[in-house]
């Protein structure tokens, strides 16, 4: 099924005056830089009559590439990204840079140079991040394709948050070039949009693939030993719903314990974050700076506790437990939820010990994919009128296979 831009045949120009009024009506907190509408060129093709919000971590040519942060001082981009070169070429019409958490370093999405938008669904709640302001772009229909990044789940997040799809591909499936890092090893660029369709469509703009299905066995599982612990009772009903309608349409699915989950729990996962991201902004500016939000310079600080030898042991680790898991369940699609808790209230994430537990609780079940670097995608569900996720997660490379399965499940969700 394709996605279908609702500009595409009736006056887009006309909208766009309308979008600048309903942009400058908006929570300022959403974009960081609105775009000149006219003065962005576009094409005819796959995306005309699209418009797509750019996450403040990606290069447009023209605009500082801010990052979300007030001290990275990049100056003016003199080039686009690759990907946001590809949604031009496709026919995209870039409505802005979007707000996220500073430098990426949270799955909360709150920023404090910029503000935090409000979760449209939930007022007095939090969108999830980083992709803040790309969720709430598109939850408000100031666009219908919000480019972000995924180091642990900044997709997914927010679109389970914001009712929402969101779609982690396999890291080296989409470029990354021109677009500021975290971790090396973790970040991918994926999509958030209001389906599976227009996610898929997105996908293969951004990739310059098709995404076309293998005849490849698929094995719907529910791990037993992990993404289950501390969930917030409405996600626990929300989830045990969908999996009965998906059981009621005769689709199996497994419940079963997977060894290399195990391992994977052992890996220090926060030190690909913490190192990297000091690699990559070390010789920008100064680390320690008052500038930078309090928790992200926690965050980065704690980079120092690591040596490159340990760093090394680390990735050798990660590399074992991807491989091993690839080899036992190359056809094992992972179903669980997105996220095991509700949107937090801004107010309860006053406190810095509520916010990295909740930061912690936020991440834990997506960054699993980043890990295993492989694709997934969250699908937006209901449960007693709160928004939630279901996340299916797949091997490296099965991304048009787990798009497919997903069109299935967001029929049934639906």
């Amino acid at each position: 099924m394709s996605a279908t831009f609702p500009w595409r045949n009736r006056g887009l120009a006309s909208h766009l005056e309308s979008l600048q009024e309903r942009i400058e009506q908006a929570d300022n907190s959403i974009f960081i830089d609105v775009f000149d509408l006219e003065s962005l060129p576009s094409h005819e093709g796959e995306l005309s009559g699209a418009l797509v919000s750019i996450k403040s971590t990606f290069d447009v040519l023209g605009y500082p590439t801010t990052g979300g942060t007030k001290i990275l001082n990049q100056g003016i981009a003199q080039a686009n990204a690759e990907v946001v070169t590809r949604l031009i070429s496709a026919g995209a019409k870039l409505v802005g840079h979007t707000n996220m958490t500073e430098l990426a370093y949270s799955g909360l999405g709150l920023n404090p140079h910029y503000g935090t938008p409000d979760n449209p669904l939930l007022p007095g709640r939090i969108p999830g991040g980083s992709t803040s302001g790309g969720a709430v772009s598109v939850a408000l229909n100031l666009a219908d394709i919000a480019l972000g990044t995924d180091t642990g789940g900044s997709l997914r997040i927010p679109a389970a948050f914001c009712g929402l799809t969101g779609f982690k591909p396999t890291q080296d499936s989409v470029s990354r070039q021109g677009c500021l890092p975290l971790s090396n090893e973790l970040d991918s660029v994926g999509p958030i949009a209001r389906d599976v369709a227009t996610c898929r469509q997105a996908w293969e703009v951004l990739s310059g693939k098709q995404a076309d299905e293998t005849q490849d066995p698929i094995y719907l599982v529910v791990p037993t030993n992990f993404g289950f612990d501390d969930l917030d009772p409405i996600v626990k009903e929300g989830f045990e719903q969908a999996l009965a309608n998906i059981e009621s349409l005769g689709i199996i699915v497994e419940r079963r314990h997977i060894p290399q989950l195990d391992d994977y729990k052992e890996l220090p996962v926060w030190q690909f974050s913490a190192v990297e991201s000091r690699r990559a902004y070390q010789s920008l500016f100064d680390l320690s700076s008052d500038q930078l939000d309090p928790r992200v310079r926690k965050r980065m600080a704690r980079g120092t506790e690591v040596s490159d030898e340990d760093f090394m042991q680390t990735c050798v680790l990660r590399d074992r437990i991807k491989g091993d898991y690839q080899a036992a369940e190359r056809n094992t699609f992972l179903l669980m939820p997105t996220v095991a808790c509700l949107p937090p209230t801004f107010e309860s994430l006053e406190d810095d010990g509520v916010f990295d537990q909740m930061n912690l609780l936020c991440l834990r079940n997506t960054t699993l994919a980043n890990v295993l670097d492989g694709c997934s995608i969250s699908l937006p569900y209901q449960s007693q009128g709160m928004p939630i996720g279901i996340m299916l997660t797949a091997c490296h490379g099965r991304d048009a296979d787990l798009l497919a399965v997903a069109e299935k499940l967001e029929t049934v969700f639906s």
